[in-house]
């Protein structure tokens, strides 16, 4: 066994990036030598309940590409990242005990796979470890917010309304100014596709999210998207779109596996009023970063619930689980050539537009009458930003089981007229041919 003094452990997870990260921040403020690790955990490639794989391609080639940038930057401060394709539960427990470390830094994650991992790794381990968790998900974090999870209201408006009367954005913890004193042996490498049971592609040419994983590339689009075509100033008119890299931000992927902050985000908003004005458009993007914030807090308030067919209003309806039903939605092949044009966009892409999802997800729970779980699930494996938290949150809320008090259906037809009035997206994918 190689011991070493006082040496900490940075435990990674969805928050892959160097600058403002509490959890790095922590444990460069307390330690001389640092190691950090990511585990490629197994069980997030393989089929989940509803028979997807929990992790498909596109995301997985993202999470590689993000863990390769994090490595690289923290090999820049003298710290080595060790990854894993195995068990948490299996790996750490073992870096431990080879470098003699008792302190342990991570971010504080609530939903139940991840709560039962750090559950088995404490386990694994010896009392006398420490494990330092910190939020590092949220842009109001919940010490700001000025109410009890328990107090979280059903309905999102009240909760923004809220926070934005009470509650802080705090400052950024910029990237440590940190070289740790010990230069360790790192033999681990990064897996590939195959190595994760999944198939190399090529990126489908009309991709509207033709981007790369990792905190240089989100920066990248960051400063793209605000400053330079200052496309930031018009986003409440182009949200809603269909086609093309800059109809919206498209930052939520990185969001997704933490190589960008919702911090960083807001006060780069913040910056860009403070040199050219607000707007309506400023205003939104902020909109939406409370919206993620919103499922976290509903997702810390329910628990489990948000998995439950019932969802957390506790609802009753008749649900279907149609095989062939759900190939048809899968596979683009419904009633509705907006939602199926959709459906191939995601499944040729790992992307949809925010208003293609809503249209999909309403029409699979609430004209195919399809368990909706089902659905969510079939995103989960797809979807190169998803995150638990707003996955599953928008599922309830569109399926009548959520945070919409309402209970609404899109008409998806009238949808597509409004958004789609020349077919152009659905052409664009229904008809691949002429491309």
């Amino acid at each position: 066994m190689q011991k070493k003094q006082n040496i900490g452990l940075v435990w990674f997870r969805n928050d892959l990036r160097v600058t403002d990260n509490d959890v790095l921040h922590k444990a460069t403020s307390n330690h001389e030598s640092l190691i950090a690790c990511y585990c490629f955990d197994p069980r997030h490639f393989q089929n989940g309940t509803f028979g997807f794989k929990k992790t498909e391609k596109f995301r997985a080639k993202f999470l590689i590409d993000s863990v390769s940038d994090l490595k690289t930057s923290l090999k820049g401060m003298g710290i080595e990242l060790f990854i894993f394709l195995d068990k948490p539960e299996n790996s750490i427990p073992k870096l431990l005990e080879e470098w003699d470390i008792s302190k342990v830094y991570l971010q504080k994650e609530w939903t139940p796979e991840e709560g039962h991992v750090l559950n088995q790794v404490k386990s694994r381990v010896s009392s006398t470890i420490r494990f330092f968790e910190s939020y590092t998900q949220f842009l109001y974090h919940p010490e700001t917010i000025e109410m009890k999870i328990s107090e979280i209201p059903m309905v999102f408006t009240d909760f923004r309304k809220h926070v934005e009367k009470h509650a802080r954005v705090r400052p950024l913890t910029a990237k440590p100014q940190y070289r740790s004193s010990k230069v360790v042996p790192n033999a681990t490498r990064i897996p590939t596709l195959a190595d994760l049971g999944l198939q190399d592609f090529e990126r489908h040419p009309l991709s509207a999210f033709p981007f790369t994983g990792g905190e240089r590339s989100a920066f990248q689009r960051l400063n793209y998207y605000i400053f330079e075509t200052k496309k930031l100033g018009v986003y409440k008119k182009t949200r809603n779109g269909l086609i093309g890299t800059n109809y919206s931000s498209k930052l939520s992927p990185w969001l997704a596996n933490g190589s960008l902050s919702a911090r960083t985000v807001y006060w780069n908003v913040k910056r860009f009023e403070e040199e050219h004005g607000k707007n309506q458009s400023t205003y939104w993007l902020i909109f939406e970063l409370i919206w993620r914030d919103y499922f976290k807090y509903i997702s810390l308030k329910y628990g489990n619930s948000i998995f439950h067919l019932r969802g957390i209003r506790n609802r009753e309806y008749e649900w279907e689980r149609d095989v062939r039903e759900i190939n048809k939605w899968i596979n683009g092949k419904t009633g509705s050539s907006f939602v199926n044009a959709n459906m191939l966009e995601l499944q040729q892409t790992g992307w949809m537009s925010n208003r293609g999802r809503q249209n999909v997800a309403s029409y699979f729970s609430k004209d195919m009458r399809l368990d909706w779980r089902i659905g969510a699930s079939y995103f989960e494996s797809l979807l190169i930003d998803y995150d638990v938290h707003s996955n599953y949150g928008n599922w309830m809320y569109v399926s009548g089981v959520g945070n919409d008090p309402r209970d609404r259906k899109f008409d998806v037809e009238w949808q597509a007229r409004r958004y789609d009035p020349s077919g152009k997206f659905q052409n664009l994918w229904l008809q691949p041919t002429l491309f």
